[in-house]
Formats: C-alpha cells, sequence, structure tokens
C-alpha cells in the first residue's frame, strides 16, 4: 500500500497574531543598533571614547551574542522557546536601564555586553517559535519575511524616533526605548505565544559552551589590538588560539550524541553556501551603515533628526525587497533571484565608492539603497532555507546557527571595515602647520574628534582641519564601497555555479 505523505498544517489566526508579538523583539534589535549609529558622536563627546573604545561600544554586542547563541538557542530546545524569550526580556529590560545611565565609556561597554548575552535568547527563540507555528513551506517563507521586515521596520523608524530623541533628549534616552517594548511582551507574550520545547531534553554541554566562547572572543581581542596597534605576537597568539578553539569545538559536537551545533548541516551545500552569503552580506552592509550616519552629520552637516529622515526610505525599500522575496522566488529559480539581488547590491556599493567629501548626500543614499535592495533577497531566502533545513526538535539550535552567521558577519563588518576605514582616515589626514600635538592626537582619532578639535582652534586653521578630516573620512567611505563591490559581486558568482545545482526547485524550502 502506498502512503500518501499528507500536507503541513497551515497556521490560522492564532499563529499570525503570535507572528505580530514576535515581532516586538525583533523590533527592539532593530531600533537598538539603529540608534546607536546616529547617538555614538553624541555618547563619544559626552564620555570621551576613543575610536577604538567606540568600535568595542558597536560590536561587542554582535561579538557576544555570536557568542551565546549557539548556547541559547540549544537552550530554548530544552527549558521551552517561550520561558527563554520571556527571560531574555526581563534582563534586556534591566541592562538598558544600566547602558541608559552610564557614566563612563567602560561603564557603557560592560552594559553593552550585558545586553548582549540577554539579546542572544531573543533572536533564536523568536525564529524558533515562528518555525514551529508555520509548518507549511510557502507560509514559513512569507512569515520569516515578514518577521525580517519587522527588522527593517526598526531600522527604518530607528533613525527617526532616534532624531527626535537626541534632539531634545540626551543620549542615554535612545536605550530607554525598548523598555517598553520588553514590558508589552512580558505581560502579553506568556498569554498570545504557545510554548515549544524538545520532546526528549538532551543535556547541555557546559563544555562546548565554554569552547564557543574560547573560540570567538580571542580572535575578536587580536583583531582588535590588531587594528589599534599594528601587529604584535599577542594578537597573533590569540588569533591563532581562538581558532584552534574553533576546531575543538566542531571536533567535539561531532561526538557528542546532543550537540550544541548538529554540524551534519553544513554537509548540505546549499546551508553552507547561504551561511556564508548571509554571513558576507552581514559584513558589507554593517561597515558601511557604521560610515553613513556618520557621514550625514559629521561631514554633510544634518541634525541627527534629519540624518534619520535621510535614512529612512533606503530602510522602507528593503522591507519592500525582502517582502518580495518568497513571492519571486515560487516564479522564478532561486538562485537566479539571488544572483541578480547580489549584482543589484554590488552596483549599489560602486555608487558609494564615487561620493565625495562636498555635496555627496543624495549619491551616497542612492548607492546605500540599491545595496540595501539587493541583500534583503538573499538574507530573507537564506534563512527560511536554514531553519526550514532542521526538524521541529531541533528549531532553535538551526536558528542560532543562522543568527550566529548573521551577528558574527555584522560584528566583523564592524570591525574590519571599521578599521579598514579608519586607516584610510588616518593615512589621508593633513594637519594644518602649527596644530597642539594634543588637538592633533584629537583629530587622528577620527572625524568626530577632528570636528570637536576644529572648534578649538582659530577659524581658518579649523576650518582647514574640518575640510581635511571630512575628505579623509570619505575616502574611507569609498573604500568600504570597494570592497563591499568585490564581496556582493564575488557572491553572485559562487550563487550562480554552486547554487545552481544545489537548488533546482523555486521553493525556498520544503515541507518538513
Amino acid at each position: 500500500m502506498v502512503t500518501m505523505e499528507q500536507p503541513a498544517t497551515r497556521a490560522g489566526r492564532r499563529e499570525w497574531v503570535g507572528l505580530a508579538m514576535l515581532a516586538l523583539p525583533t523590533l527592539l534589535v532593530s531600533l537598538d543598533m539603529s540608534v546607536l549609529f546616529l547617538a555614538l558622536p553624541h555618547l563619544s563627546a559626552d564620555l570621551g571614547a576613543s575610536s577604538t573604545q567606540q568600535l568595542w561600544i558597536l560590536d561587542i554586542y554582535g561579538f557576544l551574542v555570536a557568542g551565546f547563541l549557539v548556547t541559547m538557542g540549544t537552550l530554548g530546545d530544552r527549558i521551552g522557546r517561550r520561558r527563554l524569550l520571556l527571560i531574555g526580556a526581563s534582563a534586556f529590560t534591566a541592562a538598558s536601564l544600566v547602558a541608559a545611565y552610564s557614566t563612563s565609556a567602560e561603564m557603557l561597554i560592560a552594559a553593552r555586553a550585558l545586553l548582549s548575552v540577554a539579546g542572544a535568547t531573543l533572536m533564536p527563540s523568536t525564529l524558533a517559535l515562528i518555525s514551529n507555528m508555520f509548518a507549511d513551506a510557502h507560509q514559513r517563507a512569507v512569515a520569516i519575511a515578514a518577521w525580517m521586515s519587522c527588522f527593517m521596520v526598526g531600522t527604518a523608524v530607528g533613525p527617526i524616533v532616534g532624531g527626535v530623541i537626541l534632539e531634545f533628549f540626551w543620549w542615554g534616552a535612545v536605550f530607554l526605548l525598548g523598555v517598553p517594548v520588553m514590558l508589552v511582551l512580558l505581560v502579553a507574550g506568556q498569554r498570545l505565544l504557545p510554548e515549544y520545547r524538545a520532546p526528549v531534553a538532551g543535556r547541555l554541554d557546559l563544555v562546548s559552551v565554554v569552547l564557543s566562547l574560547a573560540a570567538i572572543l580571542p580572535v575578536v581581542w587580536g583583531l582588535k589590538e590588531l587594528a589599534a596597534h599594528g601587529w604584535r605576537w599577542p594578537q597573533g597568539l590569540a588569533i591563532a588560539g581562538g581558532l584552534a578553539m574553533g576546531v575543538a569545538f566542531v571536533w567535539r559536537q561531532r561526538t557528542l550524541a546532543d550537540p550544541l551545533v548538529d554540524v551534519r548541516l553544513f554537509r548540505r551545500g546549499a546551508f553552507s553556501t547561504m551561511l556564508l552569503v548571509m554571513m558576507l552580506g552581514g559584513v558589507v552592509m554593517a561597515g558601511t551603515f557604521l560610515y553613513v550616519p556618520q557621514y550625514l552629520q559629521t561631514v554633510a552637516g544634518h541634525s541627527p533628526l534629519q540624518s534619520g529622515l535621510w535614512l529612512a526610505p533606503q530602510a522602507l525599500a528593503m522591507i519592500v525587497s525582502a517582502q518580495l522575496a518568497p513571492h519571486l522566488a515560487r516564479r522564478f529559480p532561486v538562485p537566479h533571484v539571488l544572483v541578480v539581488s547580489l549584482l543589484v547590491a554590488a552596483v549599489g556599493c560602486v555608487v558609494i565608492t564615487q561620493v565625495s567629501g562636498t555635496g555627496g548626500a543624495l549619491l551616497l543614499m542612492v548607492g546605500f539603497t540599491l545595496a540595501c535592495v539587493g541583500v534583503a533577497p538573499p538574507t530573507a531566502l537564506g534563512t527560511d532555507l536554514v531553519v526550514g533545513s532542521a526538524p521541529p526538535e531541533k528549531a532553535g539550535s538551526a536558528s542560532s546557527i543562522s543568527e550566529t552567521g548573521n551577528e558574527l558577519g555584522i560584528a566583523l563588518g564592524l570591525a574590519a571595515l571599521g578599521s579598514l576605514g579608519a586607516a584610510v582616515y588616518r593615512a589621508g589626514l593633513v594637519l594644518p602647520t602649527g596644530v597642539p600635538a594634543d588637538v592633533a592626537e584629537s583629530a587622528r582619532e577620527g572625524v568626530n574628534g577632528a570636528a570637536a578639535a576644529a572648534g578649538e582652534l582659530p577659524s581658518p586653521t579649523g576650518a582647514e582641519l574640518l575640510g581635511s578630516a571630512r575628505e579623509a573620512f570619505t575616502e574611507g567611505l569609498n573604500a568600504v564601497g570597494w570592497v563591499g563591490a568585490a564581496v556582493f559581486a564575488a557572491l553572485a558568482v559562487l550563487s550562480a555555479t554552486l547554487l545552481r545545482r544545489q537548488l533546482p526547485r523555486t521553493e525556498p524550502s520544503q515541507p518538513r
């Protein structure tokens, strides 16, 4: 007798209402990041943060989230995804209050580290719950695209809301945005979200947790010190040690009955390829977004609110692009959708390379918008493929793999491209004759330091210094654009050659 496969149960009203609730932590994470980019010049001046501390304030969140995501995703499979989500929401609220009232750069960095541990519970929990709530492949693809769009809504609204806040309040108020969002989640999530956990919970391997952190953190420290002080043996030893721990982590996962990461998933070509595409796309976009708000405020001279309004169209265009992705994937081969999207992103980065230090805001936003439109479909379709490939009881673990790749890409982009732009800036900065040593040192820290230093100098000298700093900063932005164009073009070629064989169907993922 032939047994016919039963179609996946389609989601109903309860699941779509639950999806709306899951949008809250997603909005919060994107609001937190986009607002922080705008607040960076203000908190830098208030707390006296150096360029290295500024990068730590921005990317320690992403690096530590990447380190803890695997643990939290697996923990959610064991104790319940809704339970972990609500615990994380409570911790995120408390850490936000600490960040808002930080009195030094070191205190803010520590608060961001606490936020990262709490934040590591949010994204895999929400994505795993979506995977469980939407068994139908097409509905799941649409739900994940909607989930991603909520992240992008936060990116679009964040600069505007943040601009209003920074116009009338101090920089710490931007961290208080998350408090009411999390309070709503804590009150309503218990009633509206279903609970899911693995039927047979395995043991959480603490050795693997330690190895995962030992693989990421030394590499982070090594890259930071390498960018700040040049090559020295401690940095090289830290990077090599971190990579060795990464090898040990992978080996241990292959020997465990209940691993933190099911490394067998990486044997699937499409799975690994899409993770690489999403991670490298995150590298480019994070590195670019580090410079765009600073250009709008420090080079173009716009206020935080004006800068937020300039950034809103690109985020809205990205939302539309992500929403179209699953529908395009049903009509055209997925590799074709990916290749075209990545080439559009590459063209956008090329446009960024042509931005000048004067009057370049409009051209910058055209290029940045094209890059955002191009990167959205690979991210949406890739997330669905990665999450949809795992059985329901491993949804948290699979979600954590996807989010680890995204977060690590974002953090690496901030560190690597941030360091590249800083190096180009320092090489291109020309100091006027007679500038005091302390003022010169402040100017070399970055364009924000140069803008503050220029105000302390006589008018002609200050104007000359500020003009040179703006040109040097723009040269760094151009260099980041060239790197982004090369990366996206290479990913387009990779998608065309590998995914054409690995993804013969047009569906982004199949029912489980």
